[in-house]
């Protein structure tokens, strides 16, 4: 069991996009008040008082999409302060990122994972649940932007879904070729969207890689990040590939990480509610600090049971009742 230092904050669970994979289709989702979302100020006390004190270092912002908080730089500004912070990072689908790129590096952000599941505008359309090529165009202005201020690793998600961007996954790949960026292939999960994931079912990563190998030939990288990723590389390309194989390849046992939504419960677990305690609750109500990290610090005695539990199931059955957008998985 590795040691929990990894800490993914929701900042917020509003979207601007509706991606099939990640929010239900037609549904009505109860978006959080926004004096229910976690501060600035209280993210930065349950960092300083809670979590680094239980050695916490690493932080990754999260939402729904980040760039929709106001006060986003401030809270970069505020996290990259920090003596122990090791690691920050955040999670976009880079629609708002352009003008955002140069500011949230300026505040200290120097890594960045950005959704890309289609290089074909109308298919990448139909994805996130829009229409016409223009968000398309911004995604691809908002990568341009990362990597042209520094950005380093960029890395470049996809969910890969069967007959609808399947097709696609070699000309991901290849975007790796001449740049240094990191594609990372993700096998589609069934939270809050268990219809589509009926109909569509999932393609394992070996498939995947057996295919890239086919192409081009693949070895094992090198260097290893801070998530669950496997990581491979082209013969002579300049970035790498990653799988992240939540369905066929459990990685329980390497999990490192919890999760704190944005209107303050404390997840050990992606796909497992079992432990979860709502922090915001705490604060407000004038609890110690001291009490709080005495809470976290149970739920963080429990994660290794409930790893447990979920490897040797070998399945996605758990208690989890919200939607990825709302977890900000």
């Amino acid at each position: 069991m590795n040691q929990v230092d990894y800490l993914r904050i929701s900042l917020i669970d509003r979207c601007n996009f509706r991606c099939h994979y990640c929010m239900p289709e037609g549904a009505e989702l109860d978006y959080i008040l926004r004096q229910e979302l976690l501060t600035r100020e209280e993210i930065l006390t349950l960092l300083q008082g809670v979590f680094i004190p239980l050695g916490f270092k690493k932080f990754r912002l999260t939402g729904g999409e980040p760039l929709l908080r106001p006060d986003l730089i401030e809270i970069v500004r505020g996290i990259a302060s920090l003596e122990e912070t090791e690691d920050l990072a955040l999670s976009t689908n880079a629609f708002l990122l352009a003008p955002l790129a140069q500011p949230l590096y300026d505040a200290g952000l120097r890594r960045i994972n950005i959704s890309l599941d289609s290089l074909d505008p109308d298919n990448f359309a139909r994805i996130i649940g829009k229409t016409g090529r223009y968000h398309w165009l911004k995604t691809w202005e908002g990568i341009q932007a990362a990597y042209k201020v520094g950005f380093n690793p960029l890395k470049l998600n996809i969910v890969v879904i069967p007959g609808v961007n399947e097709q696609e996954v070699l000309d991901l790949a290849a975007l790796t070729l001449d740049k240094p960026w990191h594609v990372r292939f993700i096998e589609f999960m069934p939270i809050g969207n268990e219809e589509l994931f009926q109909q569509r079912a999932w393609i394992p990563s070996a498939e995947l890689r057996q295919l890239i190998r086919d192409k081009w030939g693949l070895v094992t990288a090198e260097v290893r990040g801070n998530g669950p990723a496997d990581v491979f590389t082209i013969p002579e390309a300049q970035g790498t590939l990653g799988f992240i194989s939540q369905m066929s390849e459990c990685f329980c046992d390497r999990c490192n990480r919890m999760r704190l939504s944005a209107d303050g419960w404390l997840r050990p677990c992606l796909l497992n509610e079992t432990g979860q305690i709502n922090l915001k609750t705490s604060l407000r109500n004038g609890i110690e600090l001291t009490q709080i990290r005495a809470q976290v610090a149970e739920v963080l005695a429990l994660k290794p049971e409930i790893n447990y539990k979920q490897r040797e199931s070998g399945t996605l059955e758990g208690s989890y009742s919200r939607t990825m957008s709302q977890i900000g998985g």
